[in-house]
């Protein structure tokens, strides 16, 4: 079995290196990773300029084959399916910091299993709750392990991911779940360059409900998160609506509007 491996954290974050070294038990591993952070880039791809993909063996991965890029988590795992084969299984993490409900928007963690799917390759985004102490991410890894393998032995359905995020203690065990509404509460602050110039910062916190048997409930109580997550964003219960109010005959025969009046000529 091939493992492409990846991230949004960069190629030389602990957390990218504890995930190759627990997988190599379950076949030969590669990774492709940016060469810096990239976080909350969601699903971008470079088309604009050329990438550059380089042998790293000072990223400290010892025998796995480790390239970087100079481009988003999707472009790496692009990169890693045409330059280095097609692999049995994408897996993206272990990101510093988990990414629950919402933030599958914008992650660049999930966008990377988004984009091995959307290749028609089983594809698994592994996060990690942090605390201020430290970053261990041992044991995430090797938990990874059986989830990884589990997919690999049994595939995965057409569209669809598996979002895991593990809490920051010793779990509980695990729970499968659905997305929650955990987002960010944007807030914009603004600052003056020495030249009196206003620059602004798009910050924030992270909010969210924690509903029993969602995604951010879970990890809060002290559980791994599973969830699956499909690419299918069709809303289909408004769509029905929508097909009541817009008949295929609608553009030849639209409803009537109102007369134009002279102020309207």
């Amino acid at each position: 079995m091939r493992i492409l491996i990846t991230n949004d954290d960069g190629i030389f974050s602990p957390g990218i290196k504890a995930l190759a070294f627990a997988l190599r038990t379950l076949g030969e591993v590669m990774v492709v990773a940016p060469d810096v952070e990239q976080s909350a880039v969601g699903h971008g791809i470079t088309v604009r300029r050329p990438l550059r993909f380089k042998h790293t063996a000072a990223a400290g991965f010892g025998e796995i084959p480790a390239y970087r890029v100079d481009g988003t988590p999707a472009d790496c795992v692009v990169l890693g399916y045409h330059l280095l084969g097609k692999p049995d299984l994408v897996c993206s993490g272990i990101n510093i910091g988990v990414n629950l409900g919402l933030d599958l928007t914008h992650s660049g963690t999930v966008a990377a299993a988004l984009e091995g799917t959307s290749l028609g390759i089983p594809s698994i985004a592994f996060s990690q709750e942090v605390s201020e102490e430290e970053l261990r991410f041992e044991e995430a890894a090797r938990l990874a392990v059986p989830i990884a393998k589990w997919v690999l032995e049994q595939g995965l359905p057409s569209g669809i991911l598996l979002n895991v995020n593990f809490p920051k203690s010793t779990p509980k065990g695990i729970k499968i779940t659905r997305l929650s509404n955990h987002h960010w509460q944007d807030t914009v602050l603004k600052r003056e360059d020495p030249e009196g110039k206003p620059y602004y910062w798009v910050a924030g916190q992270q909010t969210g409900l924690e509903d029993e048997g969602t995604d951010l409930w879970a990890v809060k109580q002290g559980y791994v998160s599973l969830t699956p997550v499909t690419m299918d964003y069709t809303a289909y219960s408004f769509k029905e609506k929508l097909e009541a109010s817009f008949p295929d005959s609608w553009v030849a025969t639209p409803p009537a509007t109102a007369s134009r009046g002279p102020a309207d000529v």
